[in-house]
């Protein structure tokens, strides 16, 4: 197989996961999607982007929750349902091991930077500003 054929069915691999991030994640759904084994798609998905198909799983989902406890008023049991958690202790733990606070705090120091009451953050605050500030810094 060549470079070029192998990265494109890694790439299709990764947009099957980005494209279901809400369902369960199958590593061999991935990976017939990719018309790789399991074993061989997991491999080559390590080598060429760095993390694994289910730490890139996490990564989708936590990023899709920051943006929407920025954006949204929803509470924070319906943000874990809707990017994919069945469980809120679970989705809580792992935003506050990739965030560094739980969803709860992280929605309220954004919120608490807006100076106008009733608004939605990202109203006020641009949210590559927001993003910025409440990001985990890299040791």
């Amino acid at each position: 197989m060549t470079a070029n054929t192998k990265l494109k069915r890694i790439s299709t691999g990764r947009d099957y996961i980005a494209d279901n991030y809400r369902d369960t994640f199958s590593l061999t759904d991935a990976a017939n999607n990719s018309l790789m084994s399991p074993f061989h798609f997991l491999q080559v998905f390590k080598k060429t982007y760095g993390e694994t198909p289910n730490e890139f799983l996490i990564r989708l989902r936590i990023e899709k929750a920051k943006k929407m406890l920025i954006t949204e008023n929803f509470r924070v049991s319906e943000i874990c349902e809707r990017v994919g958690y069945m469980s809120l202790g679970s989705f809580s733990s792992l935003f506050l091991k990739h965030v560094g606070m739980s969803p709860t705090s992280y929605r309220r120091t954004l919120w608490s930077l807006s100076s106008e009451p009733f608004r939605y953050p990202s109203q006020v605050i641009p949210t590559c500003y927001a993003y910025h500030f409440l990001r985990k810094p890299v040791i």
